[in-house]
C-alpha cells in the first residue's frame, strides 16, 4: 500500500515527518520537494501551458474524456 506523509527538508537534507509512521519492515521511499508558496507555479509549467492549452482545448480531446465528465 502506497502512504504519503507531509514532511519537512531542512537546508542540510534532513528529513522530518510530521505525523507518525507505523510500518512492518523497511520500506523504499520518495521525497518530493515543494515550494513554500503553494501559489507559486514552476517555470517549465508557465512555459509549456499555452502549447499544452491548444492541444488539450481541441474537440477530438473533449470527446475522448467526455466520459469523465459528470451528467449536468
Amino acid at each position: 500500500m502506497i502512504q504519503t506523509v507531509e514532511a519537512i527538508v531542512d537546508e542540510k537534507g534532513t528529513v522530518r515527518l510530521l505525523e507518525p509512521v507505523h510500518l512492518d519492515r523497511r520500506q523504499r521511499a520518495l521525497v518530493t520537494i515543494l515550494t513554500d508558496d503553494p501559489g507559486e507555479s514552476p517555470e517549465t509549467a508557465l512555459l509549456s501551458e499555452a502549447a499544452l492549452a491548444r492541444d488539450w482545448n481541441r474537440s477530438e480531446e473533449e470527446e475522448a474524456w467526455s466520459h469523465l465528465q459528470q451528467a449536468r
